[in-house]
């Protein structure tokens, strides 16, 4: 396969060395040159231009920030070079605005699946992404070969929308277990208990979640550089499962706080930290008082 990638971020630079690692031949774009250079030392065809990119190529994955960016590159920029591709969307951007794009791939004569992923650069890197698709049933089947390179069980959902829906349901609950257990966390801290006999209780009751676990260490140390997935991207995803959860006519009212605190996270300085630095924003100006 001839395969073009589009945004060499966390995630997209972790499935290009994936799929360089497989023995697939693959041509990088970045609006940031420098953030393709790894690539290329791997092995990577470098591009001036998202077009270039995509010119030869049979497939074209975007891994981009958001909707309005994917729309941008994908259709402002490759536009007319999409004649005939096969586009791997990746990034999470909202179900309206990914069926909005895959009418617009095909006004252009391509052919569009979304690919959104649970998981990060580690799993990436291994193929072990929890991968699930939207888009025709017949594209799936071609896209195959590829998807399980990164994915060792992609799951075909439905039509486009259905996977985006999916990735958003699952990040609202990536946003709100953390939420809830930083909480709890920090209520504990202040009233003297110690942590470990709090986790105990916790591991063996049917509250638990890996992930409390996965992050403890990090929220107790304050420790949230070398992100897999920042802060400023699960705001992000958080805002886009509002939305999408409003218009399907659903009362989100209950994640509106949780939303607004994420919003503090820039000026905090937390963007670009692992999204469980939100422990910071939840702490608030108790912090400094925390018994150790």
């Amino acid at each position: 396969m001839t395969i073009a990638l589009l945004g060499t971020g966390l995630l997209g630079s972790a499935i290009a060395t994936r799929l360089l690692a497989c023995g697939e031949r693959l041509t990088v774009w970045n609006r940031n040159p420098e953030r393709g250079q790894p690539l290329v030392a791997l092995g990577a065809q470098w591009a001036s231009s998202a077009a270039e990119a995509a010119a030869e190529a049979e497939w074209l994955i975007t891994v981009l920030n958001d909707g309005p960016t994917t729309q941008a590159v994908l259709i402002d920029q490759v536009g007319a070079a999409l004649q005939g591709r096969r586009v791997l969307q990746m990034g999470t951007i909202g179900p309206a605005e990914s069926q909005q794009l895959a009418d617009a791939v095909a006004g252009l004569g391509g052919a569009y699946l979304e690919a959104p992923v649970l998981g990060s650069r580690p799993e990436a890197l291994e193929g072990r992404l929890q991968l699930m698709a939207g888009g025709p049933a017949e594209l799936m089947e071609e896209a195959l070969p590829l998807l399980r390179q990164l994915s060792q069980e992609p799951v075909h959902l439905g039509p486009v929308g259905t996977a985006m829906t999916t990735k958003l349901a699952l990040n609202q609950l990536i946003a709100s277990l953390t939420h809830a257990f930083s909480l709890s966390l920090h209520l504990v801290q202040q009233g003297g208990v110690a942590v470990e006999p709090f986790m105990a209780l916790l591991r063996s009751s049917a509250l638990y979640a890996p992930t409390f676990d996965k992050k403890l260490q990090r929220e107790l140390s304050g420790d949230y550089g070398n992100p897999n997935f920042p802060t400023a991207h699960l705001r992000k995803d958080l805002d886009l499962f509002i939305s999408a959860a409003q218009q399907a006519g659903l009362n989100s009212e209950g994640l509106s706080g949780l939303a607004a605190l994420l919003q503090r996270s820039s000026a905090a300085g937390l963007d670009g930290l692992d999204y469980c630095a939100l422990h910071q924003l939840t702490a608030g100006q108790t912090a400094a008082a925390r018994p150790e």
